[in-house]
């Protein structure tokens, strides 16, 4: 088992049906994430958990809530995170996203150092997200589809931050030769909510 603390873990270390953040892209937003140690992550949507997993061993005692409305992806992510023995740092709740962000939101003891979606990606749910984030908390949103994509581009006029397009590609065989095959475009929404200024 691959116990580094770099991120970009072989899709294979985990168990998924398919929809998992790819192992570069995993790796792309757990840069813009910034795990440090003992800080907490809301993972929504989690799928199979591999985010959250990677966010909790890159940093000592770094912790995450993993939100997932389907019972089959929760209880696989629950798996996995048992493989690597996270089970009293990444705690998976299941249900709708928007109703467990709220509820979360009102529990001061559970605020966000960082808060990622890989999909399934709502506007009121982000706006939620982004006020519930502690000073210097980071926001990174993946969208795959067009919709998202604009909302994307929406919530970047109205919150600042960066905003980017992840494009793919693998050499895969093509007959007796090697090609070039690309992989969906992601788009990646990045927003830092302003630390607390200091005081003298």
């Amino acid at each position: 088992m691959d116990l580094s603390p770099l991120p970009g873990r072989s899709d294979d270390c985990f168990e998924h049906d398919g929809l998992i953040t790819k192992r570069a892209v995993r790796a792309l937003a757990l840069i813009r994430l910034r795990p440090a140690p003992g800080e907490l992550l809301w993972d929504v949507g989690l799928g199979s958990g591999a985010v959250a997993i990677e966010w909790a061993l890159a940093a000592p005692g770094a912790r995450a809530i993993g939100l997932e409305r389907r019972e089959e992806r929760a209880a696989r992510a629950r798996r996995n995170v048992t493989r690597f023995q996270l089970d009293k740092r990444i705690d998976v709740r299941l249900g709708a996203a928007g109703e467990l962000v709220t509820a979360l939101a009102k529990d001061e003891g559970s605020a966000p150092d960082a808060v990622f979606f890989g999909g399934g990606v709502d506007r009121e749910t982000v706006r939620c997200c982004w006020a519930a984030l502690r000073p210097g908390g980071r926001l990174v949103v993946h969208g795959v589809t067009l919709e998202t994509a604009a909302l994307l581009v929406e919530l970047h006029r109205e919150l600042g931050g960066e905003l980017s397009r992840i494009q793919l590609e693998a050499a895969e065989p093509i007959g007796r030769f090697t090609g070039w095959k690309p992989a969906r475009p992601i788009v990646q929404w990045v927003a830092h909510r302003p630390a607390e200024p200091v005081t003298a």
